[in-house]
């Protein structure tokens, strides 16, 4: 299932490995989504400030310096309370305390049907 080009709902990739980030924005895009990417928690947060229309958030925990994914995640809760989140990490495995409500936690390396079908029901 793939959008129309003209509604095509918009997903902010976050991943501070390049490599990482190039295999996520294909995977978004391959979806049917607009990509939109940020390497770091400050860069996203400064996106999400000037793009109402992101709707989903596909990020890594592990961001390198600064805040992590899961304080981005729980900012983005407070800030942006529609927006899905979707989280991926090889590194944590977050607990349910951990993360915010609605939010999805792939442990990498995930798979990209199922980051795919998850995308998919959170834009539907």
């Amino acid at each position: 299932m793939a959008f129309e080009e003209t509604t095509r709902p918009v997903v902010l990739v976050i991943e501070d490995e390049p490599i990482m980030r190039m295999m996520a924005l294909d995977l978004v895009e391959d979806a049917g989504f607009e990509a939109v990417e940020a390497s770091s928690a400050d860069d996203a947060v400064r996106l999400l400030e000037a793009r109402p229309d992101i709707r989903i958030v596909f990020s890594d925990i592990d961001l390198g310096v600064g805040m992590d994914g899961l304080k981005l995640a729980r900012a983005i809760r407070d800030r942006w309370p529609p927006v899905e989140i979707v989280m991926t990490s090889g590194k944590v495995r977050p607990g349910a305390h951990d993360f915010p409500v609605r939010g999805r936690f792939f442990e990498k390396p995930y798979r990209r049907d199922e980051v795919t079908a998850a995308l998919l029901e959170l834009a539907a």
